[in-house]
């Protein structure tokens, strides 16, 4: 049987409430957002695995480019040809990675219960999920925000009427957005995050180093 999400989550936070990881589960009251992304070597969550991690943090108007995590894993040996056409990542690229077990560690303290921000950040959370479950028994609880749901309200309210283009390189270029290293972790991590302050705050985003 297939437990929902919602109702998966709340058993999750009864069980570790209490436990080293409790932090992750309580309300976030500060006011910093975490742009993620991941790269895998597959669009199916049920095959893929997760070659990098990038994430950056946003505080108000400010994308804390200094502030990111910038994570390489060991290459799985489902990496091929063809899905290295797609995210440009070599096995050679990889061979400084670290370990699957350590990267999601680093990743959970660099996020806390801060709410998630991607573009399809629900693929990127399964992904996560998928491994994570198994070694901590919990997903990230995290409030998720997706770009393109925030682009389209946004478009929507301002001009009523058509079709909303929700294409990731269409919505940069009409926020007059830099694509930075795209398909790249951290790049699209960081790409994301400026066109989220764009929209948010309707004005050039502050880039801070």
């Amino acid at each position: 049987m297939i437990i929902p999400r919602t109702i998966r989550r709340l058993q999750e936070r009864r069980t570790h409430k209490n436990g080293p990881w409790a932090e992750l589960f309580e309300s976030y009251s500060g006011d910093e957002i975490v742009s993620l992304d991941c790269e895998t070597t597959s669009l199916d969550v049920s095959k893929a695995e997760i070659l990098s991690i990038g994430a950056v943090r946003i505080k108000g108007q400010k994308v804390k480019t200094s502030d990111r995590l910038d994570i390489r894993l060991k290459p799985p040996a489902s990496l091929t040809s063809e899905s290295i056409k797609v995210h440009k990542i070599r096995a050679s690229d990889l061979s400084d990675g670290i370990e699957l077990d350590e990267a999601l560690d680093k990743l959970l303290a660099f996020i806390g219960n801060r709410p998630i921000l991607g573009y399809y950040v629900n693929y990127d959370i399964r992904m996560i999920d998928k491994f994570l479950r198994p070694k901590y028994g919990f997903g990230l609880p995290n409030k998720a925000i997706e770009l393109s749901h925030v682009y389209h309200d946004i478009i929507k309210w301002k001009h009523v009427g058509g079709d909303v283009d929700l294409r990731f390189d269409t919505i940069a270029s009409k926020l007059d957005i830099p694509i930075i290293q795209r398909h790249t972790a951290l790049g699209d991590a960081i790409t994301v995050a400026l066109m989220y302050v764009r929209l948010k705050h309707g004005q050039a985003p502050t880039n801070t180093h």
